[in-house]
């Protein structure tokens, strides 16, 4: 049970099942198959009291989700509209006006949590325990006596719910061991050795590598010893170049960093990209593979996710939730999933092929281009926060090779310009045959394209826009006047 501030009423309090239920059946299970030591178990699910702590933990719980009551100690008012930007207190918004309206302070959320834990330590205390640990799973020590005795309770049984599996000591009933997640043979260690020339001084490296799916997050770690020391301007681009063949594993280039640029001939799985922090990816099937990558999956669910700056070219479709959460990266993709753009902040996407449903749910900034070749998108894309328009045919510039910046400036003009250079520079990357036959039929296929621009973020922008250009006008008055 539980839920977002988004959700409606009727889904919280009628969808789902109590955590306790769930919390029981699933420490009972690993207890009985002697795996329970082995794993941290969380329960959420509305937890607001130190009495839930107890409860959870006397049920099998390590660990404990508060996602609700924190955000209401922020400030929150629960007014279910998460998604359209206009929180009366500032809290999940872009709009300056209603950001401005946040009180919320860390120090709040402390408080409210030395309240729960002040609270569990009194019930610890009334049942002569001292540590957590010697709660865990032990359901013997619940007193339902009053809940069965109860006339609301009869005809109910809870004697699944509150059995304890009878083991022998040598079995764990909490988590006891930590997971070894192999980081000392992860990737990164032979990429870091090898790119030792560019962290060190800054000198360009062409590095080569095979990738399995075994390989998770690959240059996130790599990422971290560029911005450790560079920051986040990082490096110039291309200084770390490397090319992988293979199939990668989930977070493939994750939190990549200015100046390192990932090129992938095979496949790639979940969250490509996620949080991207100035990196370029791209991603292609090899050239003797018969299929058509239009058709065909080249990377997985949730790619992009919260990517904040740089660039991803995919030769091939992506699975759903294609850039969701991206606040400024750039991505050209030749298909895509359901829930496209989702929650969208900045940055620009690129569909050179067919979408899925519900594209722009909730996408309050940034745009999006989508090739909608049979005039049916419009039924697919998710309209309110969003305006479509048609691509106005303008002069194009120099392709591959333009200023990346100069691509991306202006968001509301120079469309025909900015799409012909990213697509251009999506061929370049990825040689994707699909792109060539765009670029080499412009005139034809420009009209096919539309371009999705939410409705608020026009406004900013034109406001944005008006107040430069009044300061420019005060700035020459006063040098005419002196």
């Amino acid at each position: 049970e539980g839920g977002t501030g988004a959700s409606p009423l009727t889904s919280l309090t009628h969808a789902g099942s109590p955590w306790e239920i769930g919390l029981a059946e699933t420490h009972q299970t690993l207890v009985l198959n002697n795996l329970r030591g082995r794993i941290a178990v969380q329960v959420d699910g509305g937890l607001r009291t130190g009495r839930d702590v107890i409860v959870g933990a006397l049920l099998g719980a390590d660990e404990f989700g508060f996602a609700t009551a924190p955000l209401i100690a922020l400030g929150c008012i629960m007014m279910r509209k998460c998604h359209l930007n206009t929180c009366p207190v500032g809290v999940a918004t872009q709009d300056p006006v209603l950001r401005a309206r946040f009180a919320g302070q860390p120090e709040h959320v402390i408080n409210y949590l030395f309240f729960i834990a002040e609270e569990a330590r009194k019930i610890m205390a009334q049942m002569g325990v001292r540590k957590m640990e010697d709660l865990i799973g032990h359901v013997e020590l619940i007193d339902t006596r009053r809940a069965i005795d109860h006339f609301k309770a009869r005809g109910l049984d809870f004697s699944r719910l509150l059995y304890k599996p009878q083991v022998g000591k040598d079995v764990a009933t909490s988590n006891r061991s930590k997971q070894d997640h192999g980081l000392d043979k992860a990737l990164d260690h032979i990429l870091i050795a090898k790119a030792q020339p560019a962290l060190k001084s800054g000198q360009a490296v062409h590095i080569e590598a095979n990738i399995r799916n075994v390989n998770r997050t690959a240059g996130t770690m790599l990422s971290g010893e560029v911005a450790r020391r560079y920051g986040h301007a990082g490096l110039p681009d291309d200084t770390i170049s490397i090319k992988f063949k293979g199939i990668a594993g989930q977070s493939f280039g994750a939190f990549l960093a200015r100046g390192v640029s990932f090129e992938l001939t095979g496949a790639a799985n979940d969250y490509v990209g996620k949080g991207l922090s100035g990196g370029r990816i791209a991603v292609f099937p090899p050239k003797e593979c018969p299929a058509d990558p239009a058709k065909n999956i080249v990377v997985g669910n949730t790619v992009m996710y919260g990517a904040i700056e740089g660039e991803c070219y995919f030769s091939g479709v992506a699975g759903e939730r294609f850039a969701v959460r991206n606040s400024g990266a750039i991505g050209v993709v030749e298909g895509i999933g359901d829930h496209g753009c989702e929650y969208m902040t900045g940055g620009v996407i690129v569909v050179i092929g067919e979408t899925g449903r519900n594209f722009a749910a909730g996408m309050s900034g940034g745009i999006a281009y989508v090739l909608d070749e049979d005039g049916s998108f419009k039924k697919r894309c998710n309209m309110a926060m969003v305006e479509i328009e048609k691509v106005v045919a303008g002069p194009i510039g120099k392709g591959e090779n333009g200023n990346l910046r100069a691509l991306l400036a202006d968001p509301l003009n120079y469309d025909a310009a900015r799409l012909h250079g990213l697509i251009a520079r999506h061929r370049h990357y990825t040689g994707s045959a699909r792109a060539k036959h765009i670029l080499d039929n412009w005139d034809k296929m420009l009209p096919k394209f539309v371009k999705i621009v939410p409705g608020d973020y026009r406004k900013a922008l034109l406001t944005l826009s008006a107040s430069r250009a009044q300061e420019v006008e005060e700035l020459m008055r006063r040098e005419l006047h002196g």
